[in-house]
């Protein structure tokens, strides 16, 4: 029972992890058209930077917060700096956004090394939680928490707000957004920034599950897109529940059939691709 409550408790952090991750990525390309390979590299660099300041002193939430203005500033520059000159050539960002997450990934290995940089959960944390007799790790649960809390928080964004409504209109027709005054030049800055935070701030979340360590990037980065291509581009629900979804084949499958485990991972996006190439929650062109 213990095991089976823990890898539960596993897939649901992963879930939640994925989400932060996922819901920038799907936004920005939902929105810009531009796959951002480097979205990845930003939840690694995310954990780095919180593990850097967490050794220094400061407490994960200060270090989470930091690690996700930080990447937001990332973004931010990335978008103007590098995408903006490359607006309409799709081939160009693919390959600019895979070279700087090689730049990343290099420029990690650079500042903090080869070797993983471990995380302590914090002390408030480290206890874990008693139920009839099953023992629940703290900290999965409040990584759990803290992700629905994003959710909610990104769901008013969308749902009630002006930003939100001019995200959506822009998602769904660019060129009568642009007709009706929408700025989506600097619409483009804000969401590109608002994804970069979010990555940052899952990475930072994710330092005490994972650890900081080099490939980190490399290892969700596609579990991000799976998330993507299954729950719809653009897709805020979708991107919540596939995350869930991806979460929990991953870890099960990696705990059931480890030989296996990307095969079970995998089929289910073949399978989408195959009869619902938008995403089950995407809407067709």
């Amino acid at each position: 029972m213990q095991i089976w409550t823990l890898q539960t408790l596993n897939s649901l952090a992963l879930g939640g992890l994925l989400f932060m991750l996922s819901s920038g990525f799907s936004l920005i390309f939902g929105l810009m058209r531009i796959a951002n390979l480097t979205h990845g590299a930003l939840f690694m660099l995310g954990t780095y930077v919180a593990a850097t300041l967490v050794r220094q002193g400061q407490s994960l939430i200060v270090s989470a917060l930091v690690s996700m203005l930080c990447m937001a500033v990332v973004g931010g520059l990335l978008e103007r700096v590098i995408l903006r000159r490359l607006s309409g050539n799709a081939q160009g960002q693919v390959l600019a956004t895979l070279g700087l997450s090689f730049i990343a990934a290099d420029f990690c290995l650079y500042v903090w090394g080869g070797d993983p940089i471990a995380v302590s959960t914090p002390a408030l944390f480290q206890a874990p939680l008693e139920f009839l007799g099953v023992r629940f790790p703290t900290y999965r649960l409040v990584v759990l928490a803290v992700s629905l809390g994003v959710a909610l928080a990104l769901y008013l964004l969308m749902e009630r707000t002006r930003l939100g409504a001019m995200i959506r209109a822009a998602v769904d027709d660019m060129g009568m957004a642009r007709a009706v005054g929408i700025p989506a030049s600097l619409l483009f800055t804000v969401v590109f920034c608002l994804g970069a935070g979010l990555a940052g701030f899952g990475g930072a979340l994710a330092a005490p599950i994972f650890n900081a360590y080099p490939g980190l990037d490399a290892d969700m980065l596609p579990l991000a897109l799976i998330v993507v291509i299954l729950g719809g581009v653009g897709s805020l629900f979708g991107t919540f529940i596939g995350s869930f979804i991806v979460g929990f084949v991953y870890s099960f499958g990696i705990f059931l059939v480890p030989d296996l485990a990307y095969v079970i991972l995998f089929l289910p996006m073949v399978i989408v691709i195959a009869f619902k190439p938008q995403g089950l929650f995407g809407r067709a062109a």
